[in-house]
Formats: C-alpha cells, structure tokens, sequence
C-alpha cells in the first residue's frame, strides 16, 4: 500500500462506529497488513501480547483498547510491558474510542488526540507499512489526505466522464482540477469573503441527486472570470456573485464542468470540510500531479521531494551566498538595500520543473531572506520586490505544470500573510497577475533563451493567459537593471538504453554536431549541454540532480571535456547520497549534486554521506577535489600487474554447457573422457557457490567423441545454431563444434574469476578463486596465473574505490571493466618486500575464507553476515597496502581517490608511459 492509500483506510476506519474487539485488527490491516497475518494474530498464534485484550505484532506495533478514561495509564502500561520489549515493538497505542495515545518508542514522539481525529496524524505511523517517512510530512499530513480525496474525485469523475479522460479532453480536466484546488484553497484563507464560500454554495445550490453540480460549479466559475462591473450584464446569477473576480487565465475560456454522480458530488464536499490553509505548496504539488497521470497513480503519494534535498542544490548555487551576504551587511542600511536591489533582480530557472518544487522552495528561501532584511531596515510589511515573474520553468507534461503555476500563486500568497499580515496580503492578492512563468513543452527542444532571456534582454512576444501558454507564446517581457539567473532541477535521467525514440532524437539534436559519442549518454546530459551553452550568454550558474553515472565510467571522458573548459568549472558538487521519496520498502535511488559556473569565486566539495564541506581548487568530473583529468580505456595494463581477461565465449545453442544432471550422463556415457567435462563458472555461479558444465575438448578429442551418441546429439546443437546465424564469425564456428567460439584459457590455470557486476552494500569487490581446471564465461573476467600479491592489491579498499569512480555503476552496483577498472589502476613502484607482504595478506584472506567452507562468496561478503577474521584480514591487507601509498591509513574514500588521481596523472604522463607498460620493481 502507498501513503494515499493507507490515509484513505485510515480515515474510513475513523468513520466508523468504533468496535473495541475488531479495532486493532482493523488498524493493522489499514497498514497494509494481510488478512492471513491478522488471522494468525486474532487465532493468538502470533499475538506476543502479555496484556488483556492487547494485540502485539512483533518488531511493530503493541495495541490495547481499554476502559473511558483509562487510556494514559494503559499506554504506560503498554510502555513497561516486558513483551513490549522483547518482541522489540516500534509504537505502541492506546484507545478508548474517545481519545487515542501513541508513542514512537525509538524516538520519544507521541500523539495525543479525539480518536476521530487520529488519521491527521497517520503519518506518525507509517513507518509501520514500512514506508520511510519525512519529517515534513510526518508534522503535517494534510497534503497526502488532500491528495487521496482528489484522487477518488478525479477516478470517479473519468468513470463517469470517458470522453474527459481522452487525449483531446485531458487538458480540460486537469484544468478543472487546477481551479478546485484554487477554490478550495481560497475558500479557508479569506480570499474569498464567507464561511467555506465555495463548498457551502455547491452543497445548498446543486441538488442532492448531483443532477446540477456542474452547472452550480460552471456558473461560479464564469462569476470568477467576470469583473464585477460586467456581471449584470453577464446575467451572473446572484448567488454566485458573491466570488471575486480571479483573473490571470485561472477561470478563463470554456467553463465546462465534467458531470457528477452522488458519490463523485460527496467527494467533492468531503474534499471542501479539509483545512486547505495547511496546504504545503513545495509538498502538494509533488502529490497531486500523479492524480492525472495514469503511470504515476500507482505511486500516489510517492514522489514526495524533501526540502533538505532540494536546498543540497539551491543552497551552494546562490542561497548561502544570500544569507553570507545578510550576516556580512548587519544593520548597514546601505548594504542591505544593496543585497534587496541585488535579489530582486535573480531569476531561477527549471527546465524540468515537474509541479515546481524547486521553484516554490526558491522563492520562500529568498522571501524569508528579504523579511528579514526588511526588518533589519525598519520596514516590516514592506511589499516583496521579489516577483513571481523571476521564476520560470519549462515541464512536459500539461497538469504539472499548471500546477507549478498555482503552487507559486498560493507561495506567494501564503508569503505575504506570514511577512506582511492578512489585511495586505488579501488586498494585493486579487486579480491574479496574467503573466505565464511556466512554459508547456520539451525542454530540449525550446530555446532557454526564450524562456528565460539573458539580463537586460527585453521580449516583445508575451503569454497572455496564466493557465494556458503554447510554446511559441513561452517568451515573457522581462527587463531588469542586471542581474543572475540560477539554473536548477532534478531532470529526467533515463540511461542511452532507456530512451526512447523522441529521447534519441532531442539528444541528437543537441549533441550531434558537437560529440560523436552522444548515443550513449544519458538523457540528463542534454539538460546539462543546455545549461552549460546558457552560460555563454547570461551572469549565470546551474546545478542539477542525477545520477552517479554521468561522473564514472565512459561518459566522464567522453563528455566532460567539452563542458569544463572556457572557464567553466565544477562550482560545487554533492557526493552520493539517497534521494528517497515515500515508497514502500523504498531504499531511494543514489544521485550527486553538479553545479558549474564561470570562474566560480569558491569551489565547495560536499560529501554526501556525512554533509562534510570542505572548500577545495578545483573538483574534476568524477567529483573528486584534484584537477581535471580523465581516465581512458587501456588495452594493456599500464600498472606492470598480471591482466585481467573476459571469460570464454561458448555461443552454442546449449551443446557445450548444462547442468549437472547432463554432465554426470555424458561422463557415465564414456569415462574415458570425463576429464574433458569442465566444471563452468558465470559470474552468479562462482559468487553464490553453485555452478555448470561445460565440454572442453581438442580436435582429437572431437572426432573420437563423435562415435559416441550422446556428445554426437550435443555437437549438432553447436553446428546446427551456428550455421543459422547471420554473424559470419559464428557460421564459421559451425565447423568446430567442440571448441567455444571465443577462447581465452587454457584450461590448466590457477583462476581467479572477478563477477562484471557486484553489490554496491559490499565493502570489497570479490575476486573468486575456482577449482584447477575450471572454466570461466564471458559473462566474468579472471586472473590466469596471477602472483597473490596482485590478488591482494584487487580486493582492496582502494580497488573498489577506484572501480566505482571510473568503470561506473548500475543502479547502485559495481561494474567492473578490465579495461578502465584495472588497467589503469594506479600503484606505486613496490620493493620485494611490499609485493612479500601483500602476497602475505592475500594468503591469509583466502585462508580466512576457507575456513568457513562452505559458505558462498555472496554469503561471505554480506556486510551484515561478514565473518569476523575475514573482515580482519581484509583491514589489513588495506592497511598494508595504504601504508605503501602514502605511509599511513587514508582518512576517507575521497582521500583515496585524490592519491589515486595523482598517480594515474603521473603514470600517464609520457615519460612514464612506455608501451604500456609501467615499471613496478
């Protein structure tokens, strides 16, 4: 169950008649619990309770419903329970049916309300659905329980309105919905005069059977788009007079309203009774916009973007400097108006603004900035010199961005009653400004210039209507005495595997001419090239969210270089970190921060795990404070280390490898030759101790096997894929149906595999040593006959670094190249002693490992599972080999990396360099 889902079966829990017996089955099955996990606890097979009437849920949640008046005394109870703690319960509650107490026992956190009351505070509890919750939404529900009531508005509507859910008409709904929520939100904060002015005449004018809602709703939206003057004449009907005259395109155009039933008219008043002056812009529109989008409705609720999250971007881009620039002024009156003048000219810009997050958040930061300037010089209430105008964004999709629009509005609004009072804030609040900030369309195919003109740069062509722009009515007058614009977002990231057809073509467009190698970036780089080409014409800098792989891998050199140079830098980045959002079990996606400027006044590298800051030269691509360089693929190790080579390809339609079964039939079937049935290792297979079979046969071997039927049965397979192929190479192969199309052992190594892929919740990429004899795909590389000591340098701390920065990721996991990840990996000159040493190490961590035969490789390097001696010996091979790097242990995988770095720089230098090959004695 989503958050939307559990406050929708919260709320109706409340509702009804409360039920002392079936309560805390019902409360726990509103959580998503299943009917047979409450049949076992009702049957008390699972119920650890060791109080009356208590429901115990293990590592959850301890239940009791208890006598009027009792509930305090049995929530102590519940809290000194000894089965409380033992079965390690997260909450426990208490009712009476009057009145509920909880208390989050990790926290100390508690809730105390009328039991009608309590699904205001279900966020407090969804950590029992095993949903992460955020601080911002825990304190303040509202925007999930608005977002469920829309929802079941909004599905009941299309149900009865096909044709409003078509691709022609789906425009007309959104819009409708955009001017609900406006009425709602208008109606509880004064803007419109009377009690629940909007719900209270849709209650008393429509007819209880909803044959009339929508003319009732059509005709107070035609009222809010006729000016007071004009209404007689518009024959307004007089109980709709009484709604002010909105503007700014919100009611404009047709005033057509979907049909309604019973039902879809009681959501609506249930909808109304909500407090909408709680109402969260930077949360709500997040939530609501998935209410018209039929891929996201499944995830209503979810994409909840954190403000910490979103000032990881905004606040190095511009607002740290604001606020440093606030301390430094102190009470010069001078600089302070200097500082004000300066912020009424920034723009902030989002080219993927989705329902404005980034925008809405922006504008409260500098709001509350200019406040207190505003206070500083004496004038507190003064109007905002901070307009609405200067933040634009650019969103695909139509509903989101209607609804940035009306986030921004209710911003604004709500920033003048907390900075200004209510009296001024009402009386500047209507008519709505009919100037359009956001732009309908794909970014990558609008010009930004248009969107966002460059400082002092005026445009004659204007959006006449707030709610609706076309894109060639995207450009806005604007003209300033000079100032910055701060770009900013959290684009769409889709892999060069992921896009699709339109995806490819924008991104040719941008990259075509430039770079050759486009085809495999990631779609979030065209936001970039557009950023980076924007500053070529504006005072300005961006910042964008992504994911890790636009700084490892291919993609750092084949892209960076055109976009570092000219003296744009990196001004600022955010190591990996999690972007979580409410989902479910959701362990959040891993992204950095990148923020480029020209000539950058600092340069501020953050890490995203521990927030540590430290002002740095310079941060190259791969988010590590050195200076830019770029690591490219080498053939040949240029480290003196043993190589490290793919796995042996079979392409054999199932002929040469099978399972066990299927190889103990061929070696019953000639014994002789049940030597030449290999034991076959992929990646999986060696990491998880399972593995295949393979033949590994000469020619001699061939034309003897060929006499006997089973092997004959197993070459035709071979002969027969092979020879229908179209690849030349693989028909070929059909006259040697023995031997693997691809060969790279002999057969008779000591092998050391390496998986292509690894977890990243691993602290040491694996190296598995197999069996003599053992044959490895091509789905893994391998050591053939390596020095231990080499292994040892492998496993490493500094390896697994060093992988992760350079061969890049997917998803979250490791992916190993032989030829970015080893190659060019960097080690210091080594005496005897230290490879003595090292080998020393690697003896002792294969040791370790064997002697917890036989445990897995996947069972070993679980980092929650990791035997204690393993883990031991694997610091100190770290230890050893750190001390060889620079004397000492490194502080941090960002040190490791700066050390690494500079010697890659010194390897490559060409008089280190010699047929790539560097000396390691």
């Amino acid at each position: 169950m989503n958050a939307v889902e559990i406050e929708e079966a919260i709320s109706n829990l409340a509702e009804q008649a409360f039920d002392a017996a079936s309560f805390p089955y019902a409360f726990l099955e509103a959580f998503g619990n299943k009917a047979t996990t409450i049949k076992r606890l009702q049957s008390g097979a699972t119920n650890a309770s060791d109080i009356e009437g208590g429901v115990l849920q293990r590592s959850n949640i301890h239940i009791a419903v208890c006598s009027e008046g009792k509930v305090t005394a049995t929530l102590n109870t519940l809290k000194a329970s000894p089965a409380t703690t033992k079965a390690k319960a997260k909450f426990i509650l208490a009712t009476d049916g009057i009145n509920l107490e909880a208390e989050d026992l990790a926290s100390g956190e508690t809730v105390a309300c009328d039991y009608k009351d309590f699904p205001n505070h279900f966020g407090f509890f969804l950590p029992l659905a095993g949903i992460t919750t955020v601080k911002q939404i825990r304190d303040n529900t509202f925007d999930i329980r608005a977002t469920s009531r829309l929802n079941r508005l909004y599905v009941e509507l299309l149900r009865n309105n096909p044709d409003w859910g078509t691709s022609e008409r789906r425009h007309d709904m959104n819009h409708f919905m955009a001017r609900l929520i406006f009425c709602f939100f208008a109606e509880d904060t004064d803007i419109f005069n009377g009690d629940n002015l909007f719900t209270a005449t849709i209650e008393q004018m429509s007819a209880k059977d909803s044959s009339n809602t929508h003319e009732v709703i059509s005709e107070i939206f035609r009222s809010m788009n006729t000016k007071t003057a004009d209404r007689k004449k518009e024959n307004i009907r007089s109980w709709a007079d009484g709604f002010p005259y909105v503007n700014g395109g919100l009611f404009s155009g047709s005033t057509e309203v979907p049909r309604f039933t019973k039902i879809a008219r009681s959501y609506l008043l249930h909808v109304g009774t909500l407090d909408w002056k709680q109402i969260n812009p930077d949360i709500f529109g997040s939530m609501i916009q998935a209410v018209a989008d039929d891929e996201e409705r499944g995830a209503l609720g979810m994409h909840y973007t954190s403000v910490p999250n979103i000032l990881k971007v905004l606040n190095p881009l511009f607002l740290d400097d604001l606020r440093e620039q606030l301390e430094q002024a102190e009470d010069n009156p001078r600089k302070l108006l200097n500082l004000r003048k300066r912020m009424s000219n920034i723009r902030v810009f989002d080219p993927a603004c989705g329902s404005g997050n980034f925008l809405v958040i922006a504008y409260k930061q500098m709001r509350e900035i200019e406040a207190k300037i505003n206070e500083l010089r004496g004038e507190k209430g003064r109007p905002s010199d901070i307009s609405l105008r200067s933040f634009r964004g650019i969103e695909l999709r139509d509903f989101p961005a209607e609804i940035a629009r009306l986030a921004l509005i209710i911003a604004e609004y709500q920033c003048d009653l907390l900075y200004r009072g209510q009296k001024l804030a009402l009386a500047e609040f209507l008519p709505l400004d009919t100037e359009n900030w956001i732009t309908c369309g794909n970014a990558l195919r609008i010009d930004w210039l248009s969107v966002c003109p460059p400082t002092g740069t005026g445009v004659n062509l204007i959006g006449d209507d707030l709610f609706s722009t076309p894109v060639n009515q995207a450009q806005i007058d604007f003209e300033n005495e000079g100032g910055e614009t701060y770009i900013c977002g959290n684009p769409p990231y889709k892999g060069g595997t992921e896009q699709d057809k339109n995806q490819k073509s924008d991104m040719q467009v941008i990259f075509s001419e430039e770079l050759s190698t486009w085809k495999s970036f990631d779609y979030i780089l065209g936001f970039f090239e557009k950023a980076r080409r924007y500053l070529d014409f504006s005072d300005a800098a961006f910042a964008f969210v992504s994911t890790n792989s636009i700084c490892q891998g291919e993609q750092v050199f084949r892209f960076w270089p055109s976009a570092i140079k000219d003296e744009v830098q990196i001004s600022f980045a955010v190591t990996s970190f999690k972007w979580t959002n409410l989902a479910s079990k959701n362990a959040g996606v891993s992204v950095c921060i990148v923020g480029l400027a020209r000539n950058p006044k600092n340069v501020r590298h953050f890490d995203g795990d521990s927030d540590v800051v430290r002002n740095v030269e310079n941060i190259n691509a791969y988010l590590v404070p050195y200076k830019d360089v770029y690591v490219k693929n080498e053939t040949k190790p240029i480290n003196g280390m043993a190589p490290v080579v793919n796995g042996s390809k079979p392409v054999d339609g199932g002929g040469l490898v099978f399972d066990r079964n299927d190889a103990e039939a061929l070696k019953l079937a000639a014994p002789e030759f049940s030597h030449i049935i290999r034991p076959y290792f992929g990646a999986h297979d060696a990491t998880n101790g399972v593995g295949r079979y393979c033949i590994w046969a000469t020619e001699k071997q061939y034309k003897e096997l060929c006499k006997i039927p089973i092997y004959k049965h197993q070459f035709h397979k071979v002969s027969e894929m092979r020879s229908k192929s179209p690849k030349k190479l693989t028909k070929e192969g059909a006259r040697t149906p023995f031997a693997f199309q691809q060969i790279r052992q002999t057969g008779e190594e000591v092998v050391f595999q390496i998986p292509m892929h690894s977890s990243a919740s691993r602290d040491y990429y694996p190296v598995v040593g197999l069996p003599i004899g053992a044959i490895v795909s091509n789905g893994a590389f391998s050591f053939y006959d390596p020095p231990l000591w080499n292994i040892a340098i492998f496993v490493s701390r500094m390896s697994v670094i060093w992988i992760g920065a350079v061969c890049g990721k997917i998803k979250r996991d490791f992916r190993f190249s032989n030829t970015l990840g080893w190659n060019t990996f960097p080690v210091p000159t080594l005496t005897e002693k230290n490879k003595l040493d090292l080998t020393r190490c690697a003896e002792n961590i294969l040791l370790a490992r064997e002697a917890h035969f036989p445990a897995n490789i996947a069972d070993l390097y679980d980092p929650e599972k990791m035997p204690a001696d393993l883990r031991h010996a694997h610091e100190r091979n770290d230890e050893v080999l750190e001390r060889i790097y620079i004397g000492r242990r490194f502080k941090n995988d960002t040190e490791r990396l700066e050390k690494l770095f500079d010697l890659y720089t010194k390897m490559t230098t060409p008089s280190n360099k010699t047929s790539g090959k560097k000396k390691v004695s």
